[in-house]
């Protein structure tokens, strides 16, 4: 077992990454995150916030979260892929344009080292505008 030296969280894992405090922001998040991945996680920022400029931003099941009367799309930096959570009324939808991506029900991994396919999330985005917005 490993305890966290700041947080005195206990893990199973010697320096399991985890949060020492829950991040606040968009930015926050970002600046938590490994250095190599923060310039991705602010190009699907950006990305998304040109889809959705009329969406709050906010921390939502501990990741970045875009709002419009209800969580409209997440995205969160993980240790081989940035996930891109648009649900999965979204992913079905968009099912023929996601083959080749790496899809699960309501989840799209997008590895790093491949160029990020900013159309495509773009117009994921303003979908679930369309879907879910209020």
């Amino acid at each position: 077992m490993w305890i966290c030296p700041q947080c005195r969280r206990a893990f199973a894992r010697q320096d399991q990454a985890h949060f020492c405090a829950r991040p606040q922001t968009i930015e926050d998040y970002i600046a938590c995150q490994d250095a190599a991945v923060q310039p991705r996680l602010r190009e699907v920022r950006a990305i998304l916030r040109a889809a959705l400029p009329q969406a709050q931003e906010r921390i939502s099941w501990a990741m970045p979260t875009y709002w419009k009367g209800r969580n409209l799309i997440h995205f969160a930096a993980s240790k081989k892929h940035l996930g891109l959570y648009p649900g999965g009324e979204a992913t079905a939808a968009f099912a023929e344009e996601l083959k080749g991506f790496d899809v699960s029900k309501g989840a799209i991994r997008l590895p790093y080292e491949k160029e990020l396919p900013a159309e495509l999330i773009a117009r994921i985005a303003r979908w679930c505008l369309e879907a879910y917005g209020t």
